[in-house]
């Protein structure tokens, strides 16, 4: 059986018949406009009082078009499906039905089977590079994939985030026809798909909006990225809850991640948004939203958002496994391993207390009495390394043992496990901030990047290195990664084993699950518990640092020891150095 769907969209192109479409544009600051058509010529378009330009005229799906301002200038189409070619070049009309789905009967998975992988679709070549990857990740334990944000950007490569049009799926990694494929063989496959979107900012090269709308942005807030977008307008918030809506319910996402909402101003929208998005997707499908905020603001998981990631986790965990400090890593420096506990028992180390990187003011809001399955918790993600000067992951920043003691941590705390792109197989390639920009855009950045990294002056010169040109194409290049030869085998395989205990142990009685307690015992180790939906307890005790240290023996079954003699050693009242176990005991 195959089936057609489509996103009815109150903007932009659409279909409205046989040869016909019809074009809808917000230009409040327009007199005139007009849809210039390639091969059909240019057509006046209808203005009315709200600043919407409409018209009807005979093209039909492929049909080339821009629109045509007061001053002469071309323009895409912001509500664009797909562009020719760049994002500065002429948008296409799109029959959004033409796709015909195959795994029409997938209804996505529950929150608590997430197992997410982030990828970057362009390094691993574009969406049919991604779709051959489903079938190792699906056998890896892997449920749901991520990509970063596929929205067009100019250029060829480019993390996503500086996306500028956001309904058109960036032609350098495939047509919209390669993404739904790649959607829909990932159903075929059981995995779940996310996608990355931002909704804070738009990039600096193809942003039209405020030659013809200048309304779409705020002139009393900056962002880093340039004037605030205007979530006031009733028409900014459409715009994006329509963006939300279409990726979910034409593309057939089963998630959405979105990008850095600390930067949204009117933070109310998110939470109609979410109430949108729960009253529109079809009964009976598992649809998942997903926050990042730097905030640390848990009020938002107490509505229609499942989960907020956690960078507190992350942040704590670096610092256990490299002795970092700087920036914001100097917020984990005090007590590492009690922030850990705080992590594991209550989601953020972060709630209301002052933050010395922020000059000591408060972060956070409380969030003990949220699920453990609120939280998306990582030991790496394309920020957190790619925003090093050097890009360097974890396997060339940590001794072996600890990140492995780390990595069991995280794929068995009751929290949703998230890895990114390469983990799994040791890669020690790194991750670089990449971009195709023009030569004075990419001028910009790479002074920008030498500013933001002047401080790593004298860590650039021990490693011998310089900092990375991000609009090289070899820093693209080696940012895809690579199994590590001598420990990519075995890593892969750690990854399997804890995802098929994870799988089997916890999976299944996560829903419902709450923390008992949880504290330090060391200086780099923590000792957890959670009651599990059938009273069960699962007790995961981790040691990141070089000593053993000693606790009271845990009764319960061995789920995993990340050593050989961890078990043996737990019941002698000692946690070796650079261990986790975790134990299930029986509901008492």
């Amino acid at each position: 059986m195959t089936a057609a769907f489509a996103r009815a969209l109150p903007f932009g192109a659409t279909l409205i018949g046989e040869g016909r479409t019809g074009f809808r544009l917000w230009a409040p600051a327009q007199r005139k406009v007009a849809v210039e058509i390639e091969s059909h010529g240019l057509v006046p378009m209808i203005r009315t009082d709200d600043g919407w330009f409409t018209a009807e005229t005979q093209c039909g799906a492929g049909a080339r078009y821009r629109y045509r301002l007061d001053d002469g200038r071309l323009v895409p189409d912001p509500a664009s499906r797909a562009q020719a070619g760049d994002v500065h070049g002429p948008s296409v009309v799109i029959d959004p039905a033409w796709y015909r789905w195959r795994n029409t009967d997938w209804r996505g998975r529950p929150w608590p089977q997430a197992v997410i992988y982030e990828l970057h679709p362009g390094v691993l070549g574009g969406f049919r590079g991604v779709e051959r990857e489903l079938a190792r990740l699906a056998a890896l334990g892997i449920t749901a994939v991520e990509l970063m944000p596929v929205a067009a950007f100019p250029g060829r490569r480019n993390w996503g985030y500086d996306g500028v049009l956001p309904f058109a799926p960036a032609a350098a990694y495939g047509t919209p026809e390669d993404l739904k494929k790649l959607i829909d063989a990932a159903h075929g496959h059981g995995l779940m798909m996310f996608l990355d979107v931002v909704y804070n900012h738009f990039g600096p090269d193809g942003n039209y909006l405020a030659a013809y709308a200048p309304q779409f942005f705020r002139d009393d807030i900056a962002t880093p990225w340039g004037p605030a977008i205007d979530f006031r307008r009733p028409e900014v918030r459409r715009f994006f809850t329509e963006n939300a809506l279409y990726w979910l319910m034409e593309y057939r996402f089963d998630g959405l991640r979105f990008d850095a909402v600390h930067a949204i101003p009117e933070p109310d929208w998110l939470d109609e948004m979410a109430a949108q998005v729960r009253a529109t997707v079809e009964r009976g499908r598992h649809v998942h939203l997903v926050l990042e905020h730097d905030g640390n603001v848990a009020s938002h998981l107490a509505g229609d958002f499942d989960a907020q990631w956690n960078d507190d986790g992350h942040h704590v965990l670096h610092v256990l496994l490299t002795g970092e400090h700087d920036g914001y890593y100097a917020d984990y420096a005090d007590q590492p391993a009690g922030r850990l506990a705080r992590v594991l028992a209550e989601g953020f180390a972060y709630q209301g207390e002052p933050s010395p990187h922020r000059g000591g003011k408060p972060r956070g809001t409380p969030s003990g009495h949220l699920p453990p399955t609120a939280f998306v918790l990582f030991l790496q993600n394309h920020d957190q390394i790619g925003n090093r000067a050097l890009g360097e992951r974890l396997t060339m920043l940590a001794e072996p043992a600890a990140v492995e003691a780390a990595i069991a941590l995280v794929l068995l705390c009751p929290q949703i496990p998230l890895l990114f792109m390469g983990e799994e197989v040791a890669s020690r390639n790194p991750f670089l901030f990449f971009t195709d920009h023009n030569e004075q855009l990419a001028e910009a950045v790479r002074q920008g990047r030498q500013r933001e990294f002047a401080s790593f002056a004298s860590f650039l010169a021990r490693q011998g290195s310089a900092l990375p040109d991000p609009n090289a194409i070899e820093t693209f290049e080696r940012s895809i990664p690579q199994p590590d030869p001598e420990r990519g085998a075995a890593r892969e395989e750690l990854y399997r084993k804890l995802l098929a205990i994870r799988r089997a142990e916890l999976v299944p009685r996560l829903s419902g699950a709450r923390a008992i307690d949880a504290k330090a015992i060391g200086p780099a180790a923590a000792l957890a518990r959670w009651r599990l939906n059938d009273g069960a307890s699962l007790i995961l005790a981790t040691n990141l640092g070089d000593a053993p240290v000693s606790l009271p023996p845990p009764a319960g079954r061995v789920l995993f020891a990340s050593t050989a003699a961890a078990a043996t050693s737990l019941q002698g009242g000692n946690l070796p150095p650079r261990t986790t176990v975790a134990l299930l005991e029986p509901a008492s």
